[in-house]
């Protein structure tokens, strides 16, 4: 018995009959040896991990466009809060660790630069629409490794899909995912909107800090404690109705006095990628060599989105400079 079935036998021992086990993986579209020492999911985990798509996470805004405040999440802070919350909560419930945090780490490889505001600019921009979910998906399964993409686990492309929207992800680990990004990002985004002066802590409404806890530390717990317990009475993933409603009511004051306000303001980020957008839409041939190859297979438009949406805040502003505004 190699080290990797050793870690597939104590998952089966020990793990949550809910648990989705490594060993039981519907598999990879196509086929490989399994490893020596590591399950199919941690294998995962470990090529999101290495992937340029991941460390470029560093340099994409999550909310707030700063360049001179060190303490603002950016979209790999955040990707590792959803992480470490959803670890928490998948400890709890012996589900799988390697399966969550690999969903988590991979949920987001597809968001733009800009935050929301590049989001809803490439929406506004490409045929059919953009969302970020299904970026990151192709992002796993065409954009890395020079268009080979990852090859990754049915179970952990399912939760990076089924991250946000209605979709109900296929497996519980995928479950948790969705709930640990929204108790991520509505209590970070607090954190940070009152830092920028976008909301003071006195705006929050009276009734639902109240209920769910009056910091940001207080508020995680609070939802944490709330999911696990709930999910074992429940024997599925789940909140209770009032905590859950709660969060959603917060979620909901977020969006029209954070993310709504911002993105009416928000002018320039929009600017910047549509004239990128359309600036390579008709000059395919000043796309970068990997990016030329995917036209051999798909259409203009749906290369230049990937470009652009793979891009960081800093690189697309350096070249919207270098393009648009040359130095005489």
């Amino acid at each position: 018995m190699n080290i990797r079935e050793q870690r597939e036998q104590l998952e089966r021992s020990t793990l949550s009959p809910m648990a989705t086990l490594a060993e039981n993986s519907r598999g990879r579209e196509a086929y490989e040896e399994k490893c020596v020492l590591r399950t199919d999911f941690a294998r995962d985990r470990d090529r999101i991990i290495h992937s340029k798509a991941f460390r470029r996470l560093k340099h994409k805004t999550q909310v707030f466009i700063s360049l001179d405040n060190d303490h603002f999440r950016t979209r790999l802070t955040h990707t590792l809060e959803v992480s470490q919350i959803a670890r928490t909560i998948a400890r709890s419930l012996c589900l799988n660790e390697d399966l969550v945090e690999a969903i988590s780490l991979g949920h987001d490889l597809g968001h733009t630069p800009f935050g929301h505001s590049g989001e809803r600019a490439l929406d506004s921009l490409t045929p059919g629409g953009f969302r970020h979910n299904v970026q990151s998906l192709r992002v796993v399964d065409v954009l890395e490794k020079g268009g080979a993409g990852m090859n990754l686990t049915f179970e952990v492309r399912n939760g990076i899909v089924c991250h946000t929207g209605d979709s109900l992800a296929a497996t519980p680990e995928g479950q948790i995912v969705k709930f640990a990004d929204r108790f991520a990002y509505i209590n970070h985004d607090i954190d940070d909107a009152v830092r920028a002066g976008v909301i003071k802590s006195g705006d929050l409404p009276t009734e639902l800090i109240s209920a769910l806890g009056s910091s940001h530390s207080e508020r995680i717990d609070n939802l944490i404690s709330d999911i696990v317990f709930t999910s074992l009475e429940n024997q599925k993933i789940s909140m209770s109705p009032q905590t859950e409603k709660n969060m959603l009511a917060l979620r909901s004051f977020m969006f029209e006095n954070v993310y709504n306000a911002l993105s009416l303001r928000d002018t320039q980020s929009y600017m910047v990628i549509e004239k990128l957008y359309h600036y390579f839409l008709t000059h395919t041939h000043r796309l970068p060599e990997e990016y030329k190859l995917l036209l051999e297979d798909w259409e203009p438009s749906v290369v230049v989105c990937d470009y652009i949406a793979g891009m960081t805040d800093n690189y697309s502003v350096s070249l919207f400079n270098e393009l648009f505004m040359p130095i005489a």
